[in-house]
């Protein structure tokens, strides 16, 4: 199977594990719980059905593209809030934290990632020759690095997080934020990797990236039930009184944590 044959069976496997998600989260109630994540899958439908049924070396499809992204961006950003507030639903005040935490995190990697590309269009010695498309473009992958890669660094914390702490979460929860982590930072290094080697890897990485989402589909298909819910689990390990112990810990910071906010 050629490359281009394969790219496009991924991605015809992406349209239909977009719909199946969507359909089993609208039927299954979780879609209640999942908001974000459920119009999100929504929204991958016609995002994905776009290069099955345009020329994605056209021009069309680059200014579909280009409009469409900043839509991407804003759908990561607002499904990985409703992850935070998922795994903080019982600490309100590291939720607010964390919020505050990801708007700073994705201004300051996306203005370095930023400035990168700015220093190595100004050192190019044929910076006349660089059409505005592709400018356009490496700008637009050094913003979405920026963004997948504070978000991917902010998911790895919440997994430490839970990971240190005794918090009970669902199964769902663990798995969600888990596949998001692997989805984001595999995003991340995409973008890296065609940072270094240049555009004639686009196809490649960007199939590679569309196995990545696809096998993050089947993971929640199969796994992100109704009963997930009702399942609960404590990822730390910890004898009872150290677990007592920092939930003591856990509660007195997040309590602080509120006071702080209510006074600001």
């Amino acid at each position: 199977m050629s490359g281009e044959a394969l790219s496009s069976a991924l991605q015809w496997l992406l349209v239909m594990g977009s719909a199946l998600i969507a359909a089993k989260l609208y039927f299954t109630g979780l879609s209640k719980r999942y908001t974000i994540f459920f119009w999100y899958s929504l929204f991958r439908l016609p995002n994905s059905i776009a290069p099955l049924v345009m020329d994605v070396k056209g021009h069309n499809y680059f200014y579909f593209w280009v409009f469409t992204t900043p839509v991407v961006w804003f759908f990561y950003v607002w499904v990985v809030l409703e992850l935070c507030r998922l795994v903080l639903e019982r600490h309100s005040g590291l939720y607010t934290l964390g919020k505050y935490a990801l708007g700073v995190a994705v201004v300051i990697s996306t203005t370095l990632s930023l400035i990168t590309i700015m220093i190595r269009f100004q050192s190019a010695p044929s910076q006349h020759s660089i059409s505005w498309n592709t400018s356009l473009l490496y700008y637009l992958m050094a913003i979405d690095r920026g963004i997948t890669l504070s978000l991917a660094i902010l998911l790895l914390l919440m997994l430490l997080f839970i990971s240190r702490y005794p918090v009970r979460l669902s199964r769902n929860v663990v798995l969600h934020t888990t596949l998001y982590t692997l989805y984001f930072l595999s995003n991340t290094l995409s973008t890296i990797l065609l940072r270094v080697f240049g555009l004639k890897l686009y196809t490649t990485v960007d199939t590679a990236l569309i196995g990545v989402a696809d096998a993050c589909i089947l993971a929640w298909l199969i796994f992100l039930t109704p009963k997930g819910e009702e399942v609960r689990v404590n990822v730390a390990r910890l004898s009872r009184e150290n677990e007592e112990r920092l939930l003591l810990h856990l509660d007195a910071f997040n309590s602080t944590l509120l006071k702080a906010s209510r006074k600001g």
